[in-house]
């Protein structure tokens, strides 16, 4: 082992986790902002998103900030990011595996559902549907930024530059209790979608695969959003 490679295990490690801590704890805050006597955590939880709005914006400021990093991480030794992402022989093959697997990961959500009836009347209840311009600002936040950084952040970097450190498969779940740290209001989902994440990319071996499972996952629960308001 080199002691580049634990200098760059060290500096993805530190780019990852400032942003599972800084999301995590701006969703905390938010939602505390509306607790009231007699809520459980589950109904804390619900106000995460209740300012789409705020949630949105925060979400892409925070993961833009740290993607210059990313990008300087990969060039400074050498890497293609672009060939980590995809290549054009196996890119078909790689499109139809992240579409079959985000299906798959959006079934998963539904064993989670037993959990939300432990809310109480105290809990977030949307009020009005989702409008054109935060829908277009979802879109961009949920399916794009966040399918595209963080999955370079929570696979890639744990894949590229942790694994020859921890061992692959100990970075690669490592980074992806990180994952779940981010988004611990959705009570362990983003865990197991990390893992449909891992196994995409561990079959393909191109970041595009979680890039398509993540992305796919999120507009698959906005289009349910949306469809839901609409009754």
């Amino acid at each position: 082992m080199k002691e580049n490679d634990i200098k760059n295990a060290g500096k993805a490690l530190t780019i990852t986790t400032v942003l599972t801590l800084f999301i995590a704890t701006f969703e905390m805050v938010n939602a505390l902002r509306f607790y009231k006597p007699g809520m459980n955590l589950l109904d804390i939880a619900s106000y995460v998103q209740a300012n789409r709005w705020i949630f949105a914006f925060t979400f892409i400021f925070a993961n833009l900030v740290l993607f210059p990093s990313a990008l300087l991480l990969y060039k400074a030794n050498g890497i293609s990011l672009k060939k980590e992402v995809y290549e054009r022989e196996t890119l078909g093959g790689d499109i139809l595996w992240g579409v079959i697997l985000a299906i798959v990961a959006s079934l998963l959500s539904l064993l989670s559902l037993p959990i939300y009836k432990g809310c109480t009347e105290l809990a977030y209840v949307e009020d009005e549907k989702m409008g054109v311009g935060i829908t277009i600002l979802y879109v961009i936040a949920l399916v794009f930024v966040s399918g595209i950084c963080k999955e370079i952040y929570f696979r890639g970097f744990a894949r590229k530059f942790c694994g020859q450190v921890f061992g692959e498969i100990t970075a690669l779940l490592l980074f992806n209790m990180l994952f779940g740290l981010l988004d611990w209001y959705n009570f362990g989902y983003s865990f197991v979608l990390g893992l449909v994440c891992i196994f995409g990319y561990q079959k393909r071996k191109h970041m595009i695969v979680p890039m398509i499972i993540h992305g796919g996952v999120n507009l698959i629960s906005i289009i349910y959003i949306i469809v839901m308001g609409s009754h």
